[in-house]
């Protein structure tokens, strides 16, 4: 199925402004309040687009194009849309602090392990790394959103509106960086434990003693493990274990903030911090949703604008050596041995939960495409990446069948169950459900193919992420109130139960994002064929030459049409040369057409002498 990003966010916009406005004013609805997770996540499927794509622009109303007024018409005029997001935003803000503090509570999302027993209210506020990072983006989009807006809008109430606004998102953005840096832990373990054999094993891949594997774990993270001891002061107390190379180690973030974990002072109003609770254990579902909060912090958007105050750029600072040291750990992890990657071993083992899933392989490629990008890398590591989410996508059975009683079912309908371990301390077990294999394998194959500069490789991820597509687009509810938004497993796979309940905002806001960046990978220049652009060079330098010989030839009696002729050869000529090097096609189709016509009109030509003779 072609993806086609405007058409198809149209088509999630009318969803979201069917369920979530009534006459023309926003709505939570049951599920509203209930979790800022997906609270943040409904915000961000309008204002994602909104703030990153100039055609999808609410904030400044004379510039809001025709089909997209049409498409939110149940959200107001032009002149209501804007003022409508900020009423909503306001909303949530109210919502989700107490005390003067911002909280960020998984709400719903959070599961309890024992069907007998609920969680306790406790539990359900307690705050969660998901939200933490979604609160980033919806802060920085709000932020971008409301500098615009507020210079457009006559409205006094709306003018005061938006000062309120701006500081509770400016607090809250400073307490979720603040919470982010609370939750990222380094473990460290001995590797005779039951933790350290499971990484060498994984590292090892059958080939490398455990001697051997330690030896090189030391060599490959001894720059890493000196850069965590001697760079990170805020939020983590590095352990002195971590000096002893002799031990093993993990970085990432924990599900929630950590346990002992130390305050970081700020001036901006954020109110007390709450006490950890998580085991300092990384996972890798929380560690790729951290980093994908992290790094809207410094984005082209977020500098330009100068969204951050001086406080929140030290908080930045703090968080980038984190998203680059996680990166580069991982990635490391996922590459460890060159012949036989640890990643092409699917599914990936877990080592802190003792889990295996084809999930947690994606979390890792996932990272990996973070690294790819950090570092613009269009080498070997980026062919066999693509190689691993083929490979997914067919494990997954996204682009292969489902057999009968097949397992994998699982990794869609319930989902992947991670254990909140430390969040029983305060009631019963705890967990969290991924559900999201199939849109967060879109996401990445997307990532992976607007950073693609190889042809082939390009192409094998384009197919990919259009069979992925497919797959998704199906998924939409097709009656209810979510007619059109996420998730209906049951439309894929019939054996599976119709699904119930709330809408999945999760799999609607990944979906919603990968639509902006299939938008700005389009928006980005086609690659270049070295070969095309010789070919193509090749044909202006003899079209050149024959519009030459073709202008010195004596003109005909009838010179006018002839002589227009000639001139519009020289424009496409001119046009050719200049789209060569970037669209080499282009130009090559462009010159192919001067050639035809220059051999018609030599041929006129010549029939004409003949004639006269």
């Amino acid at each position: 199925m072609q993806i086609k990003p405007r058409q198809h966010l149209l088509d999630i916009w009318q969803a979201v402004a069917r369920h979530s406005f009534d006459g023309g004013e926003w709505t939570w609805g049951k599920w509203g309040g209930e979790s800022s997770v997906a609270d943040a996540e409904r915000l961000l499927c309008l204002l994602y687009p909104a703030t990153e794509l100039p055609s999808f622009r609410l904030d400044d109303p004379d510039t809001t194009l025709s089909d997209v007024q049409q498409t939110l018409k149940r959200a107001g005029g032009r002149l209501e849309i804007p003022a409508n997001l900020v009423t909503a935003a306001v909303e949530f803000m109210r919502t989700h602090t107490d005390d003067k503090r911002p909280t960020f509570a998984g709400g719903y999302y959070f599961q309890s392990r024992d069907k007998e027993q609920d969680l306790t209210e406790e539990q359900r506020q307690l705050g969660v790394t998901d939200s933490f990072s979604m609160s980033i983006t919806l802060c920085l989009a709000l932020l971008g959103f409301l500098k615009v807006y507020e210079s457009k809008t006559r409205r006094a109430d709306m003018q005061e509106t938006i000062g309120e606004l701006k500081t509770a998102t400016s607090n809250r953005l400073t307490a979720a960086m603040v919470s982010l840096l609370r939750s990222f832990t380094v473990n460290v373990y001995d590797a005779d434990s039951s933790q350290g054999q499971t990484l060498c094993e994984l590292l090892g891949q059958g080939q490398l003693s455990q001697r051997q594997v330690l030896e090189k774990f030391q060599r490959r993270f001894r720059p890493l493990r000196a850069a965590i001891i001697e760079s990170f002061i805020l939020g983590l107390d590095v352990q002195e274990a971590l000096k002893d190379e002799s031990q093993l180690f993990e970085c990432g973030w924990a599900w929630s903030l950590v346990r002992d974990a130390p305050e970081v002072a700020t001036e901006e109003p954020i109110g007390p911090q709450p006490v950890g609770v998580a085991n300092p254990v990384p996972y890798l579902y929380f560690t790729v949703v951290a980093l994908d909060g992290i790094q809207d912090l410094f984005s082209d958007r977020t500098l330009t604008l100068g969204l951050l105050n001086a406080e929140q750029q030290k908080l930045a600072e703090a968080l980038r050596l984190r998203w680059e040291i996680t990166q580069q750990y991982w990635s490391r992890i996922a590459r460890f041995d060159r012949d036989r990657w640890p990643l092409e071993d699917i599914p990936w083992r877990t080592t802190g939960q003792k889990l295996e899933s084809e999930y947690f392989s994606l979390s890792v490629a996932a990272i990996l495409v973070h690294d790819l990008m950090r570092r613009r890398a269009t080498d070997d590591d980026l062919t066999r990446t693509v190689r691993v989410m083929e490979r997914l996508a067919e494990r997954g059975r996204i682009t292969s069948r489902m057999t009968r009683d097949d397992p994998m079912i699982q990794l869609h309908n319930p989902g992947v169950t991670l254990p909140l371990q430390g969040g029983g301390t305060i009631g019963p077990p705890m967990d969290w459900t991924m559900s999201d294999f199939s849109a967060q394998l879109l996401k990445r194959t997307v990532q992976l193919c607007t950073l693609s500069r190889n042809l082939s490789a390009h192409d094998r991820l384009l197919r990919l992420a259009e069979d992925i597509f497919g797959h998704v687009w199906r998924r939409r509810m097709g009656e209810g109130e979510g007619v059109g938004l996420w998730d209906n497993v049951h439309a894929i796979y019939p054996e599976t139960a119709l699904t119930e309940g709330a809408v999945s905002w999760s799999i609607t806001e990944r979906v919603t994002e990968v639509m902006v960046q299939v938008h700005n990978m389009y928006a980005q220049p086609p690659i270049r064929s070295l070969e095309l652009t010789e070919l193509a060079r090749a044909l202006l330098s003899e079209s050149t030459h024959l519009l030459g010989n073709e202008q010195m030839a004596p003109a005909p009696n009838s010179d006018g049409k002839r002589g227009m002729q000639l001139r519009g050869i020289e424009v496409k000529l001119r046009r050719a040369r200049a789209l060569v090097d970037e669209q080499p096609g282009t130009a090559y189709s462009l010159t192919l057409d001067v050639l035809g016509q220059l051999d018609a009109l030599a041929r006129a030509r010549e029939a004409a002498s003949v004639q006269g003779g």
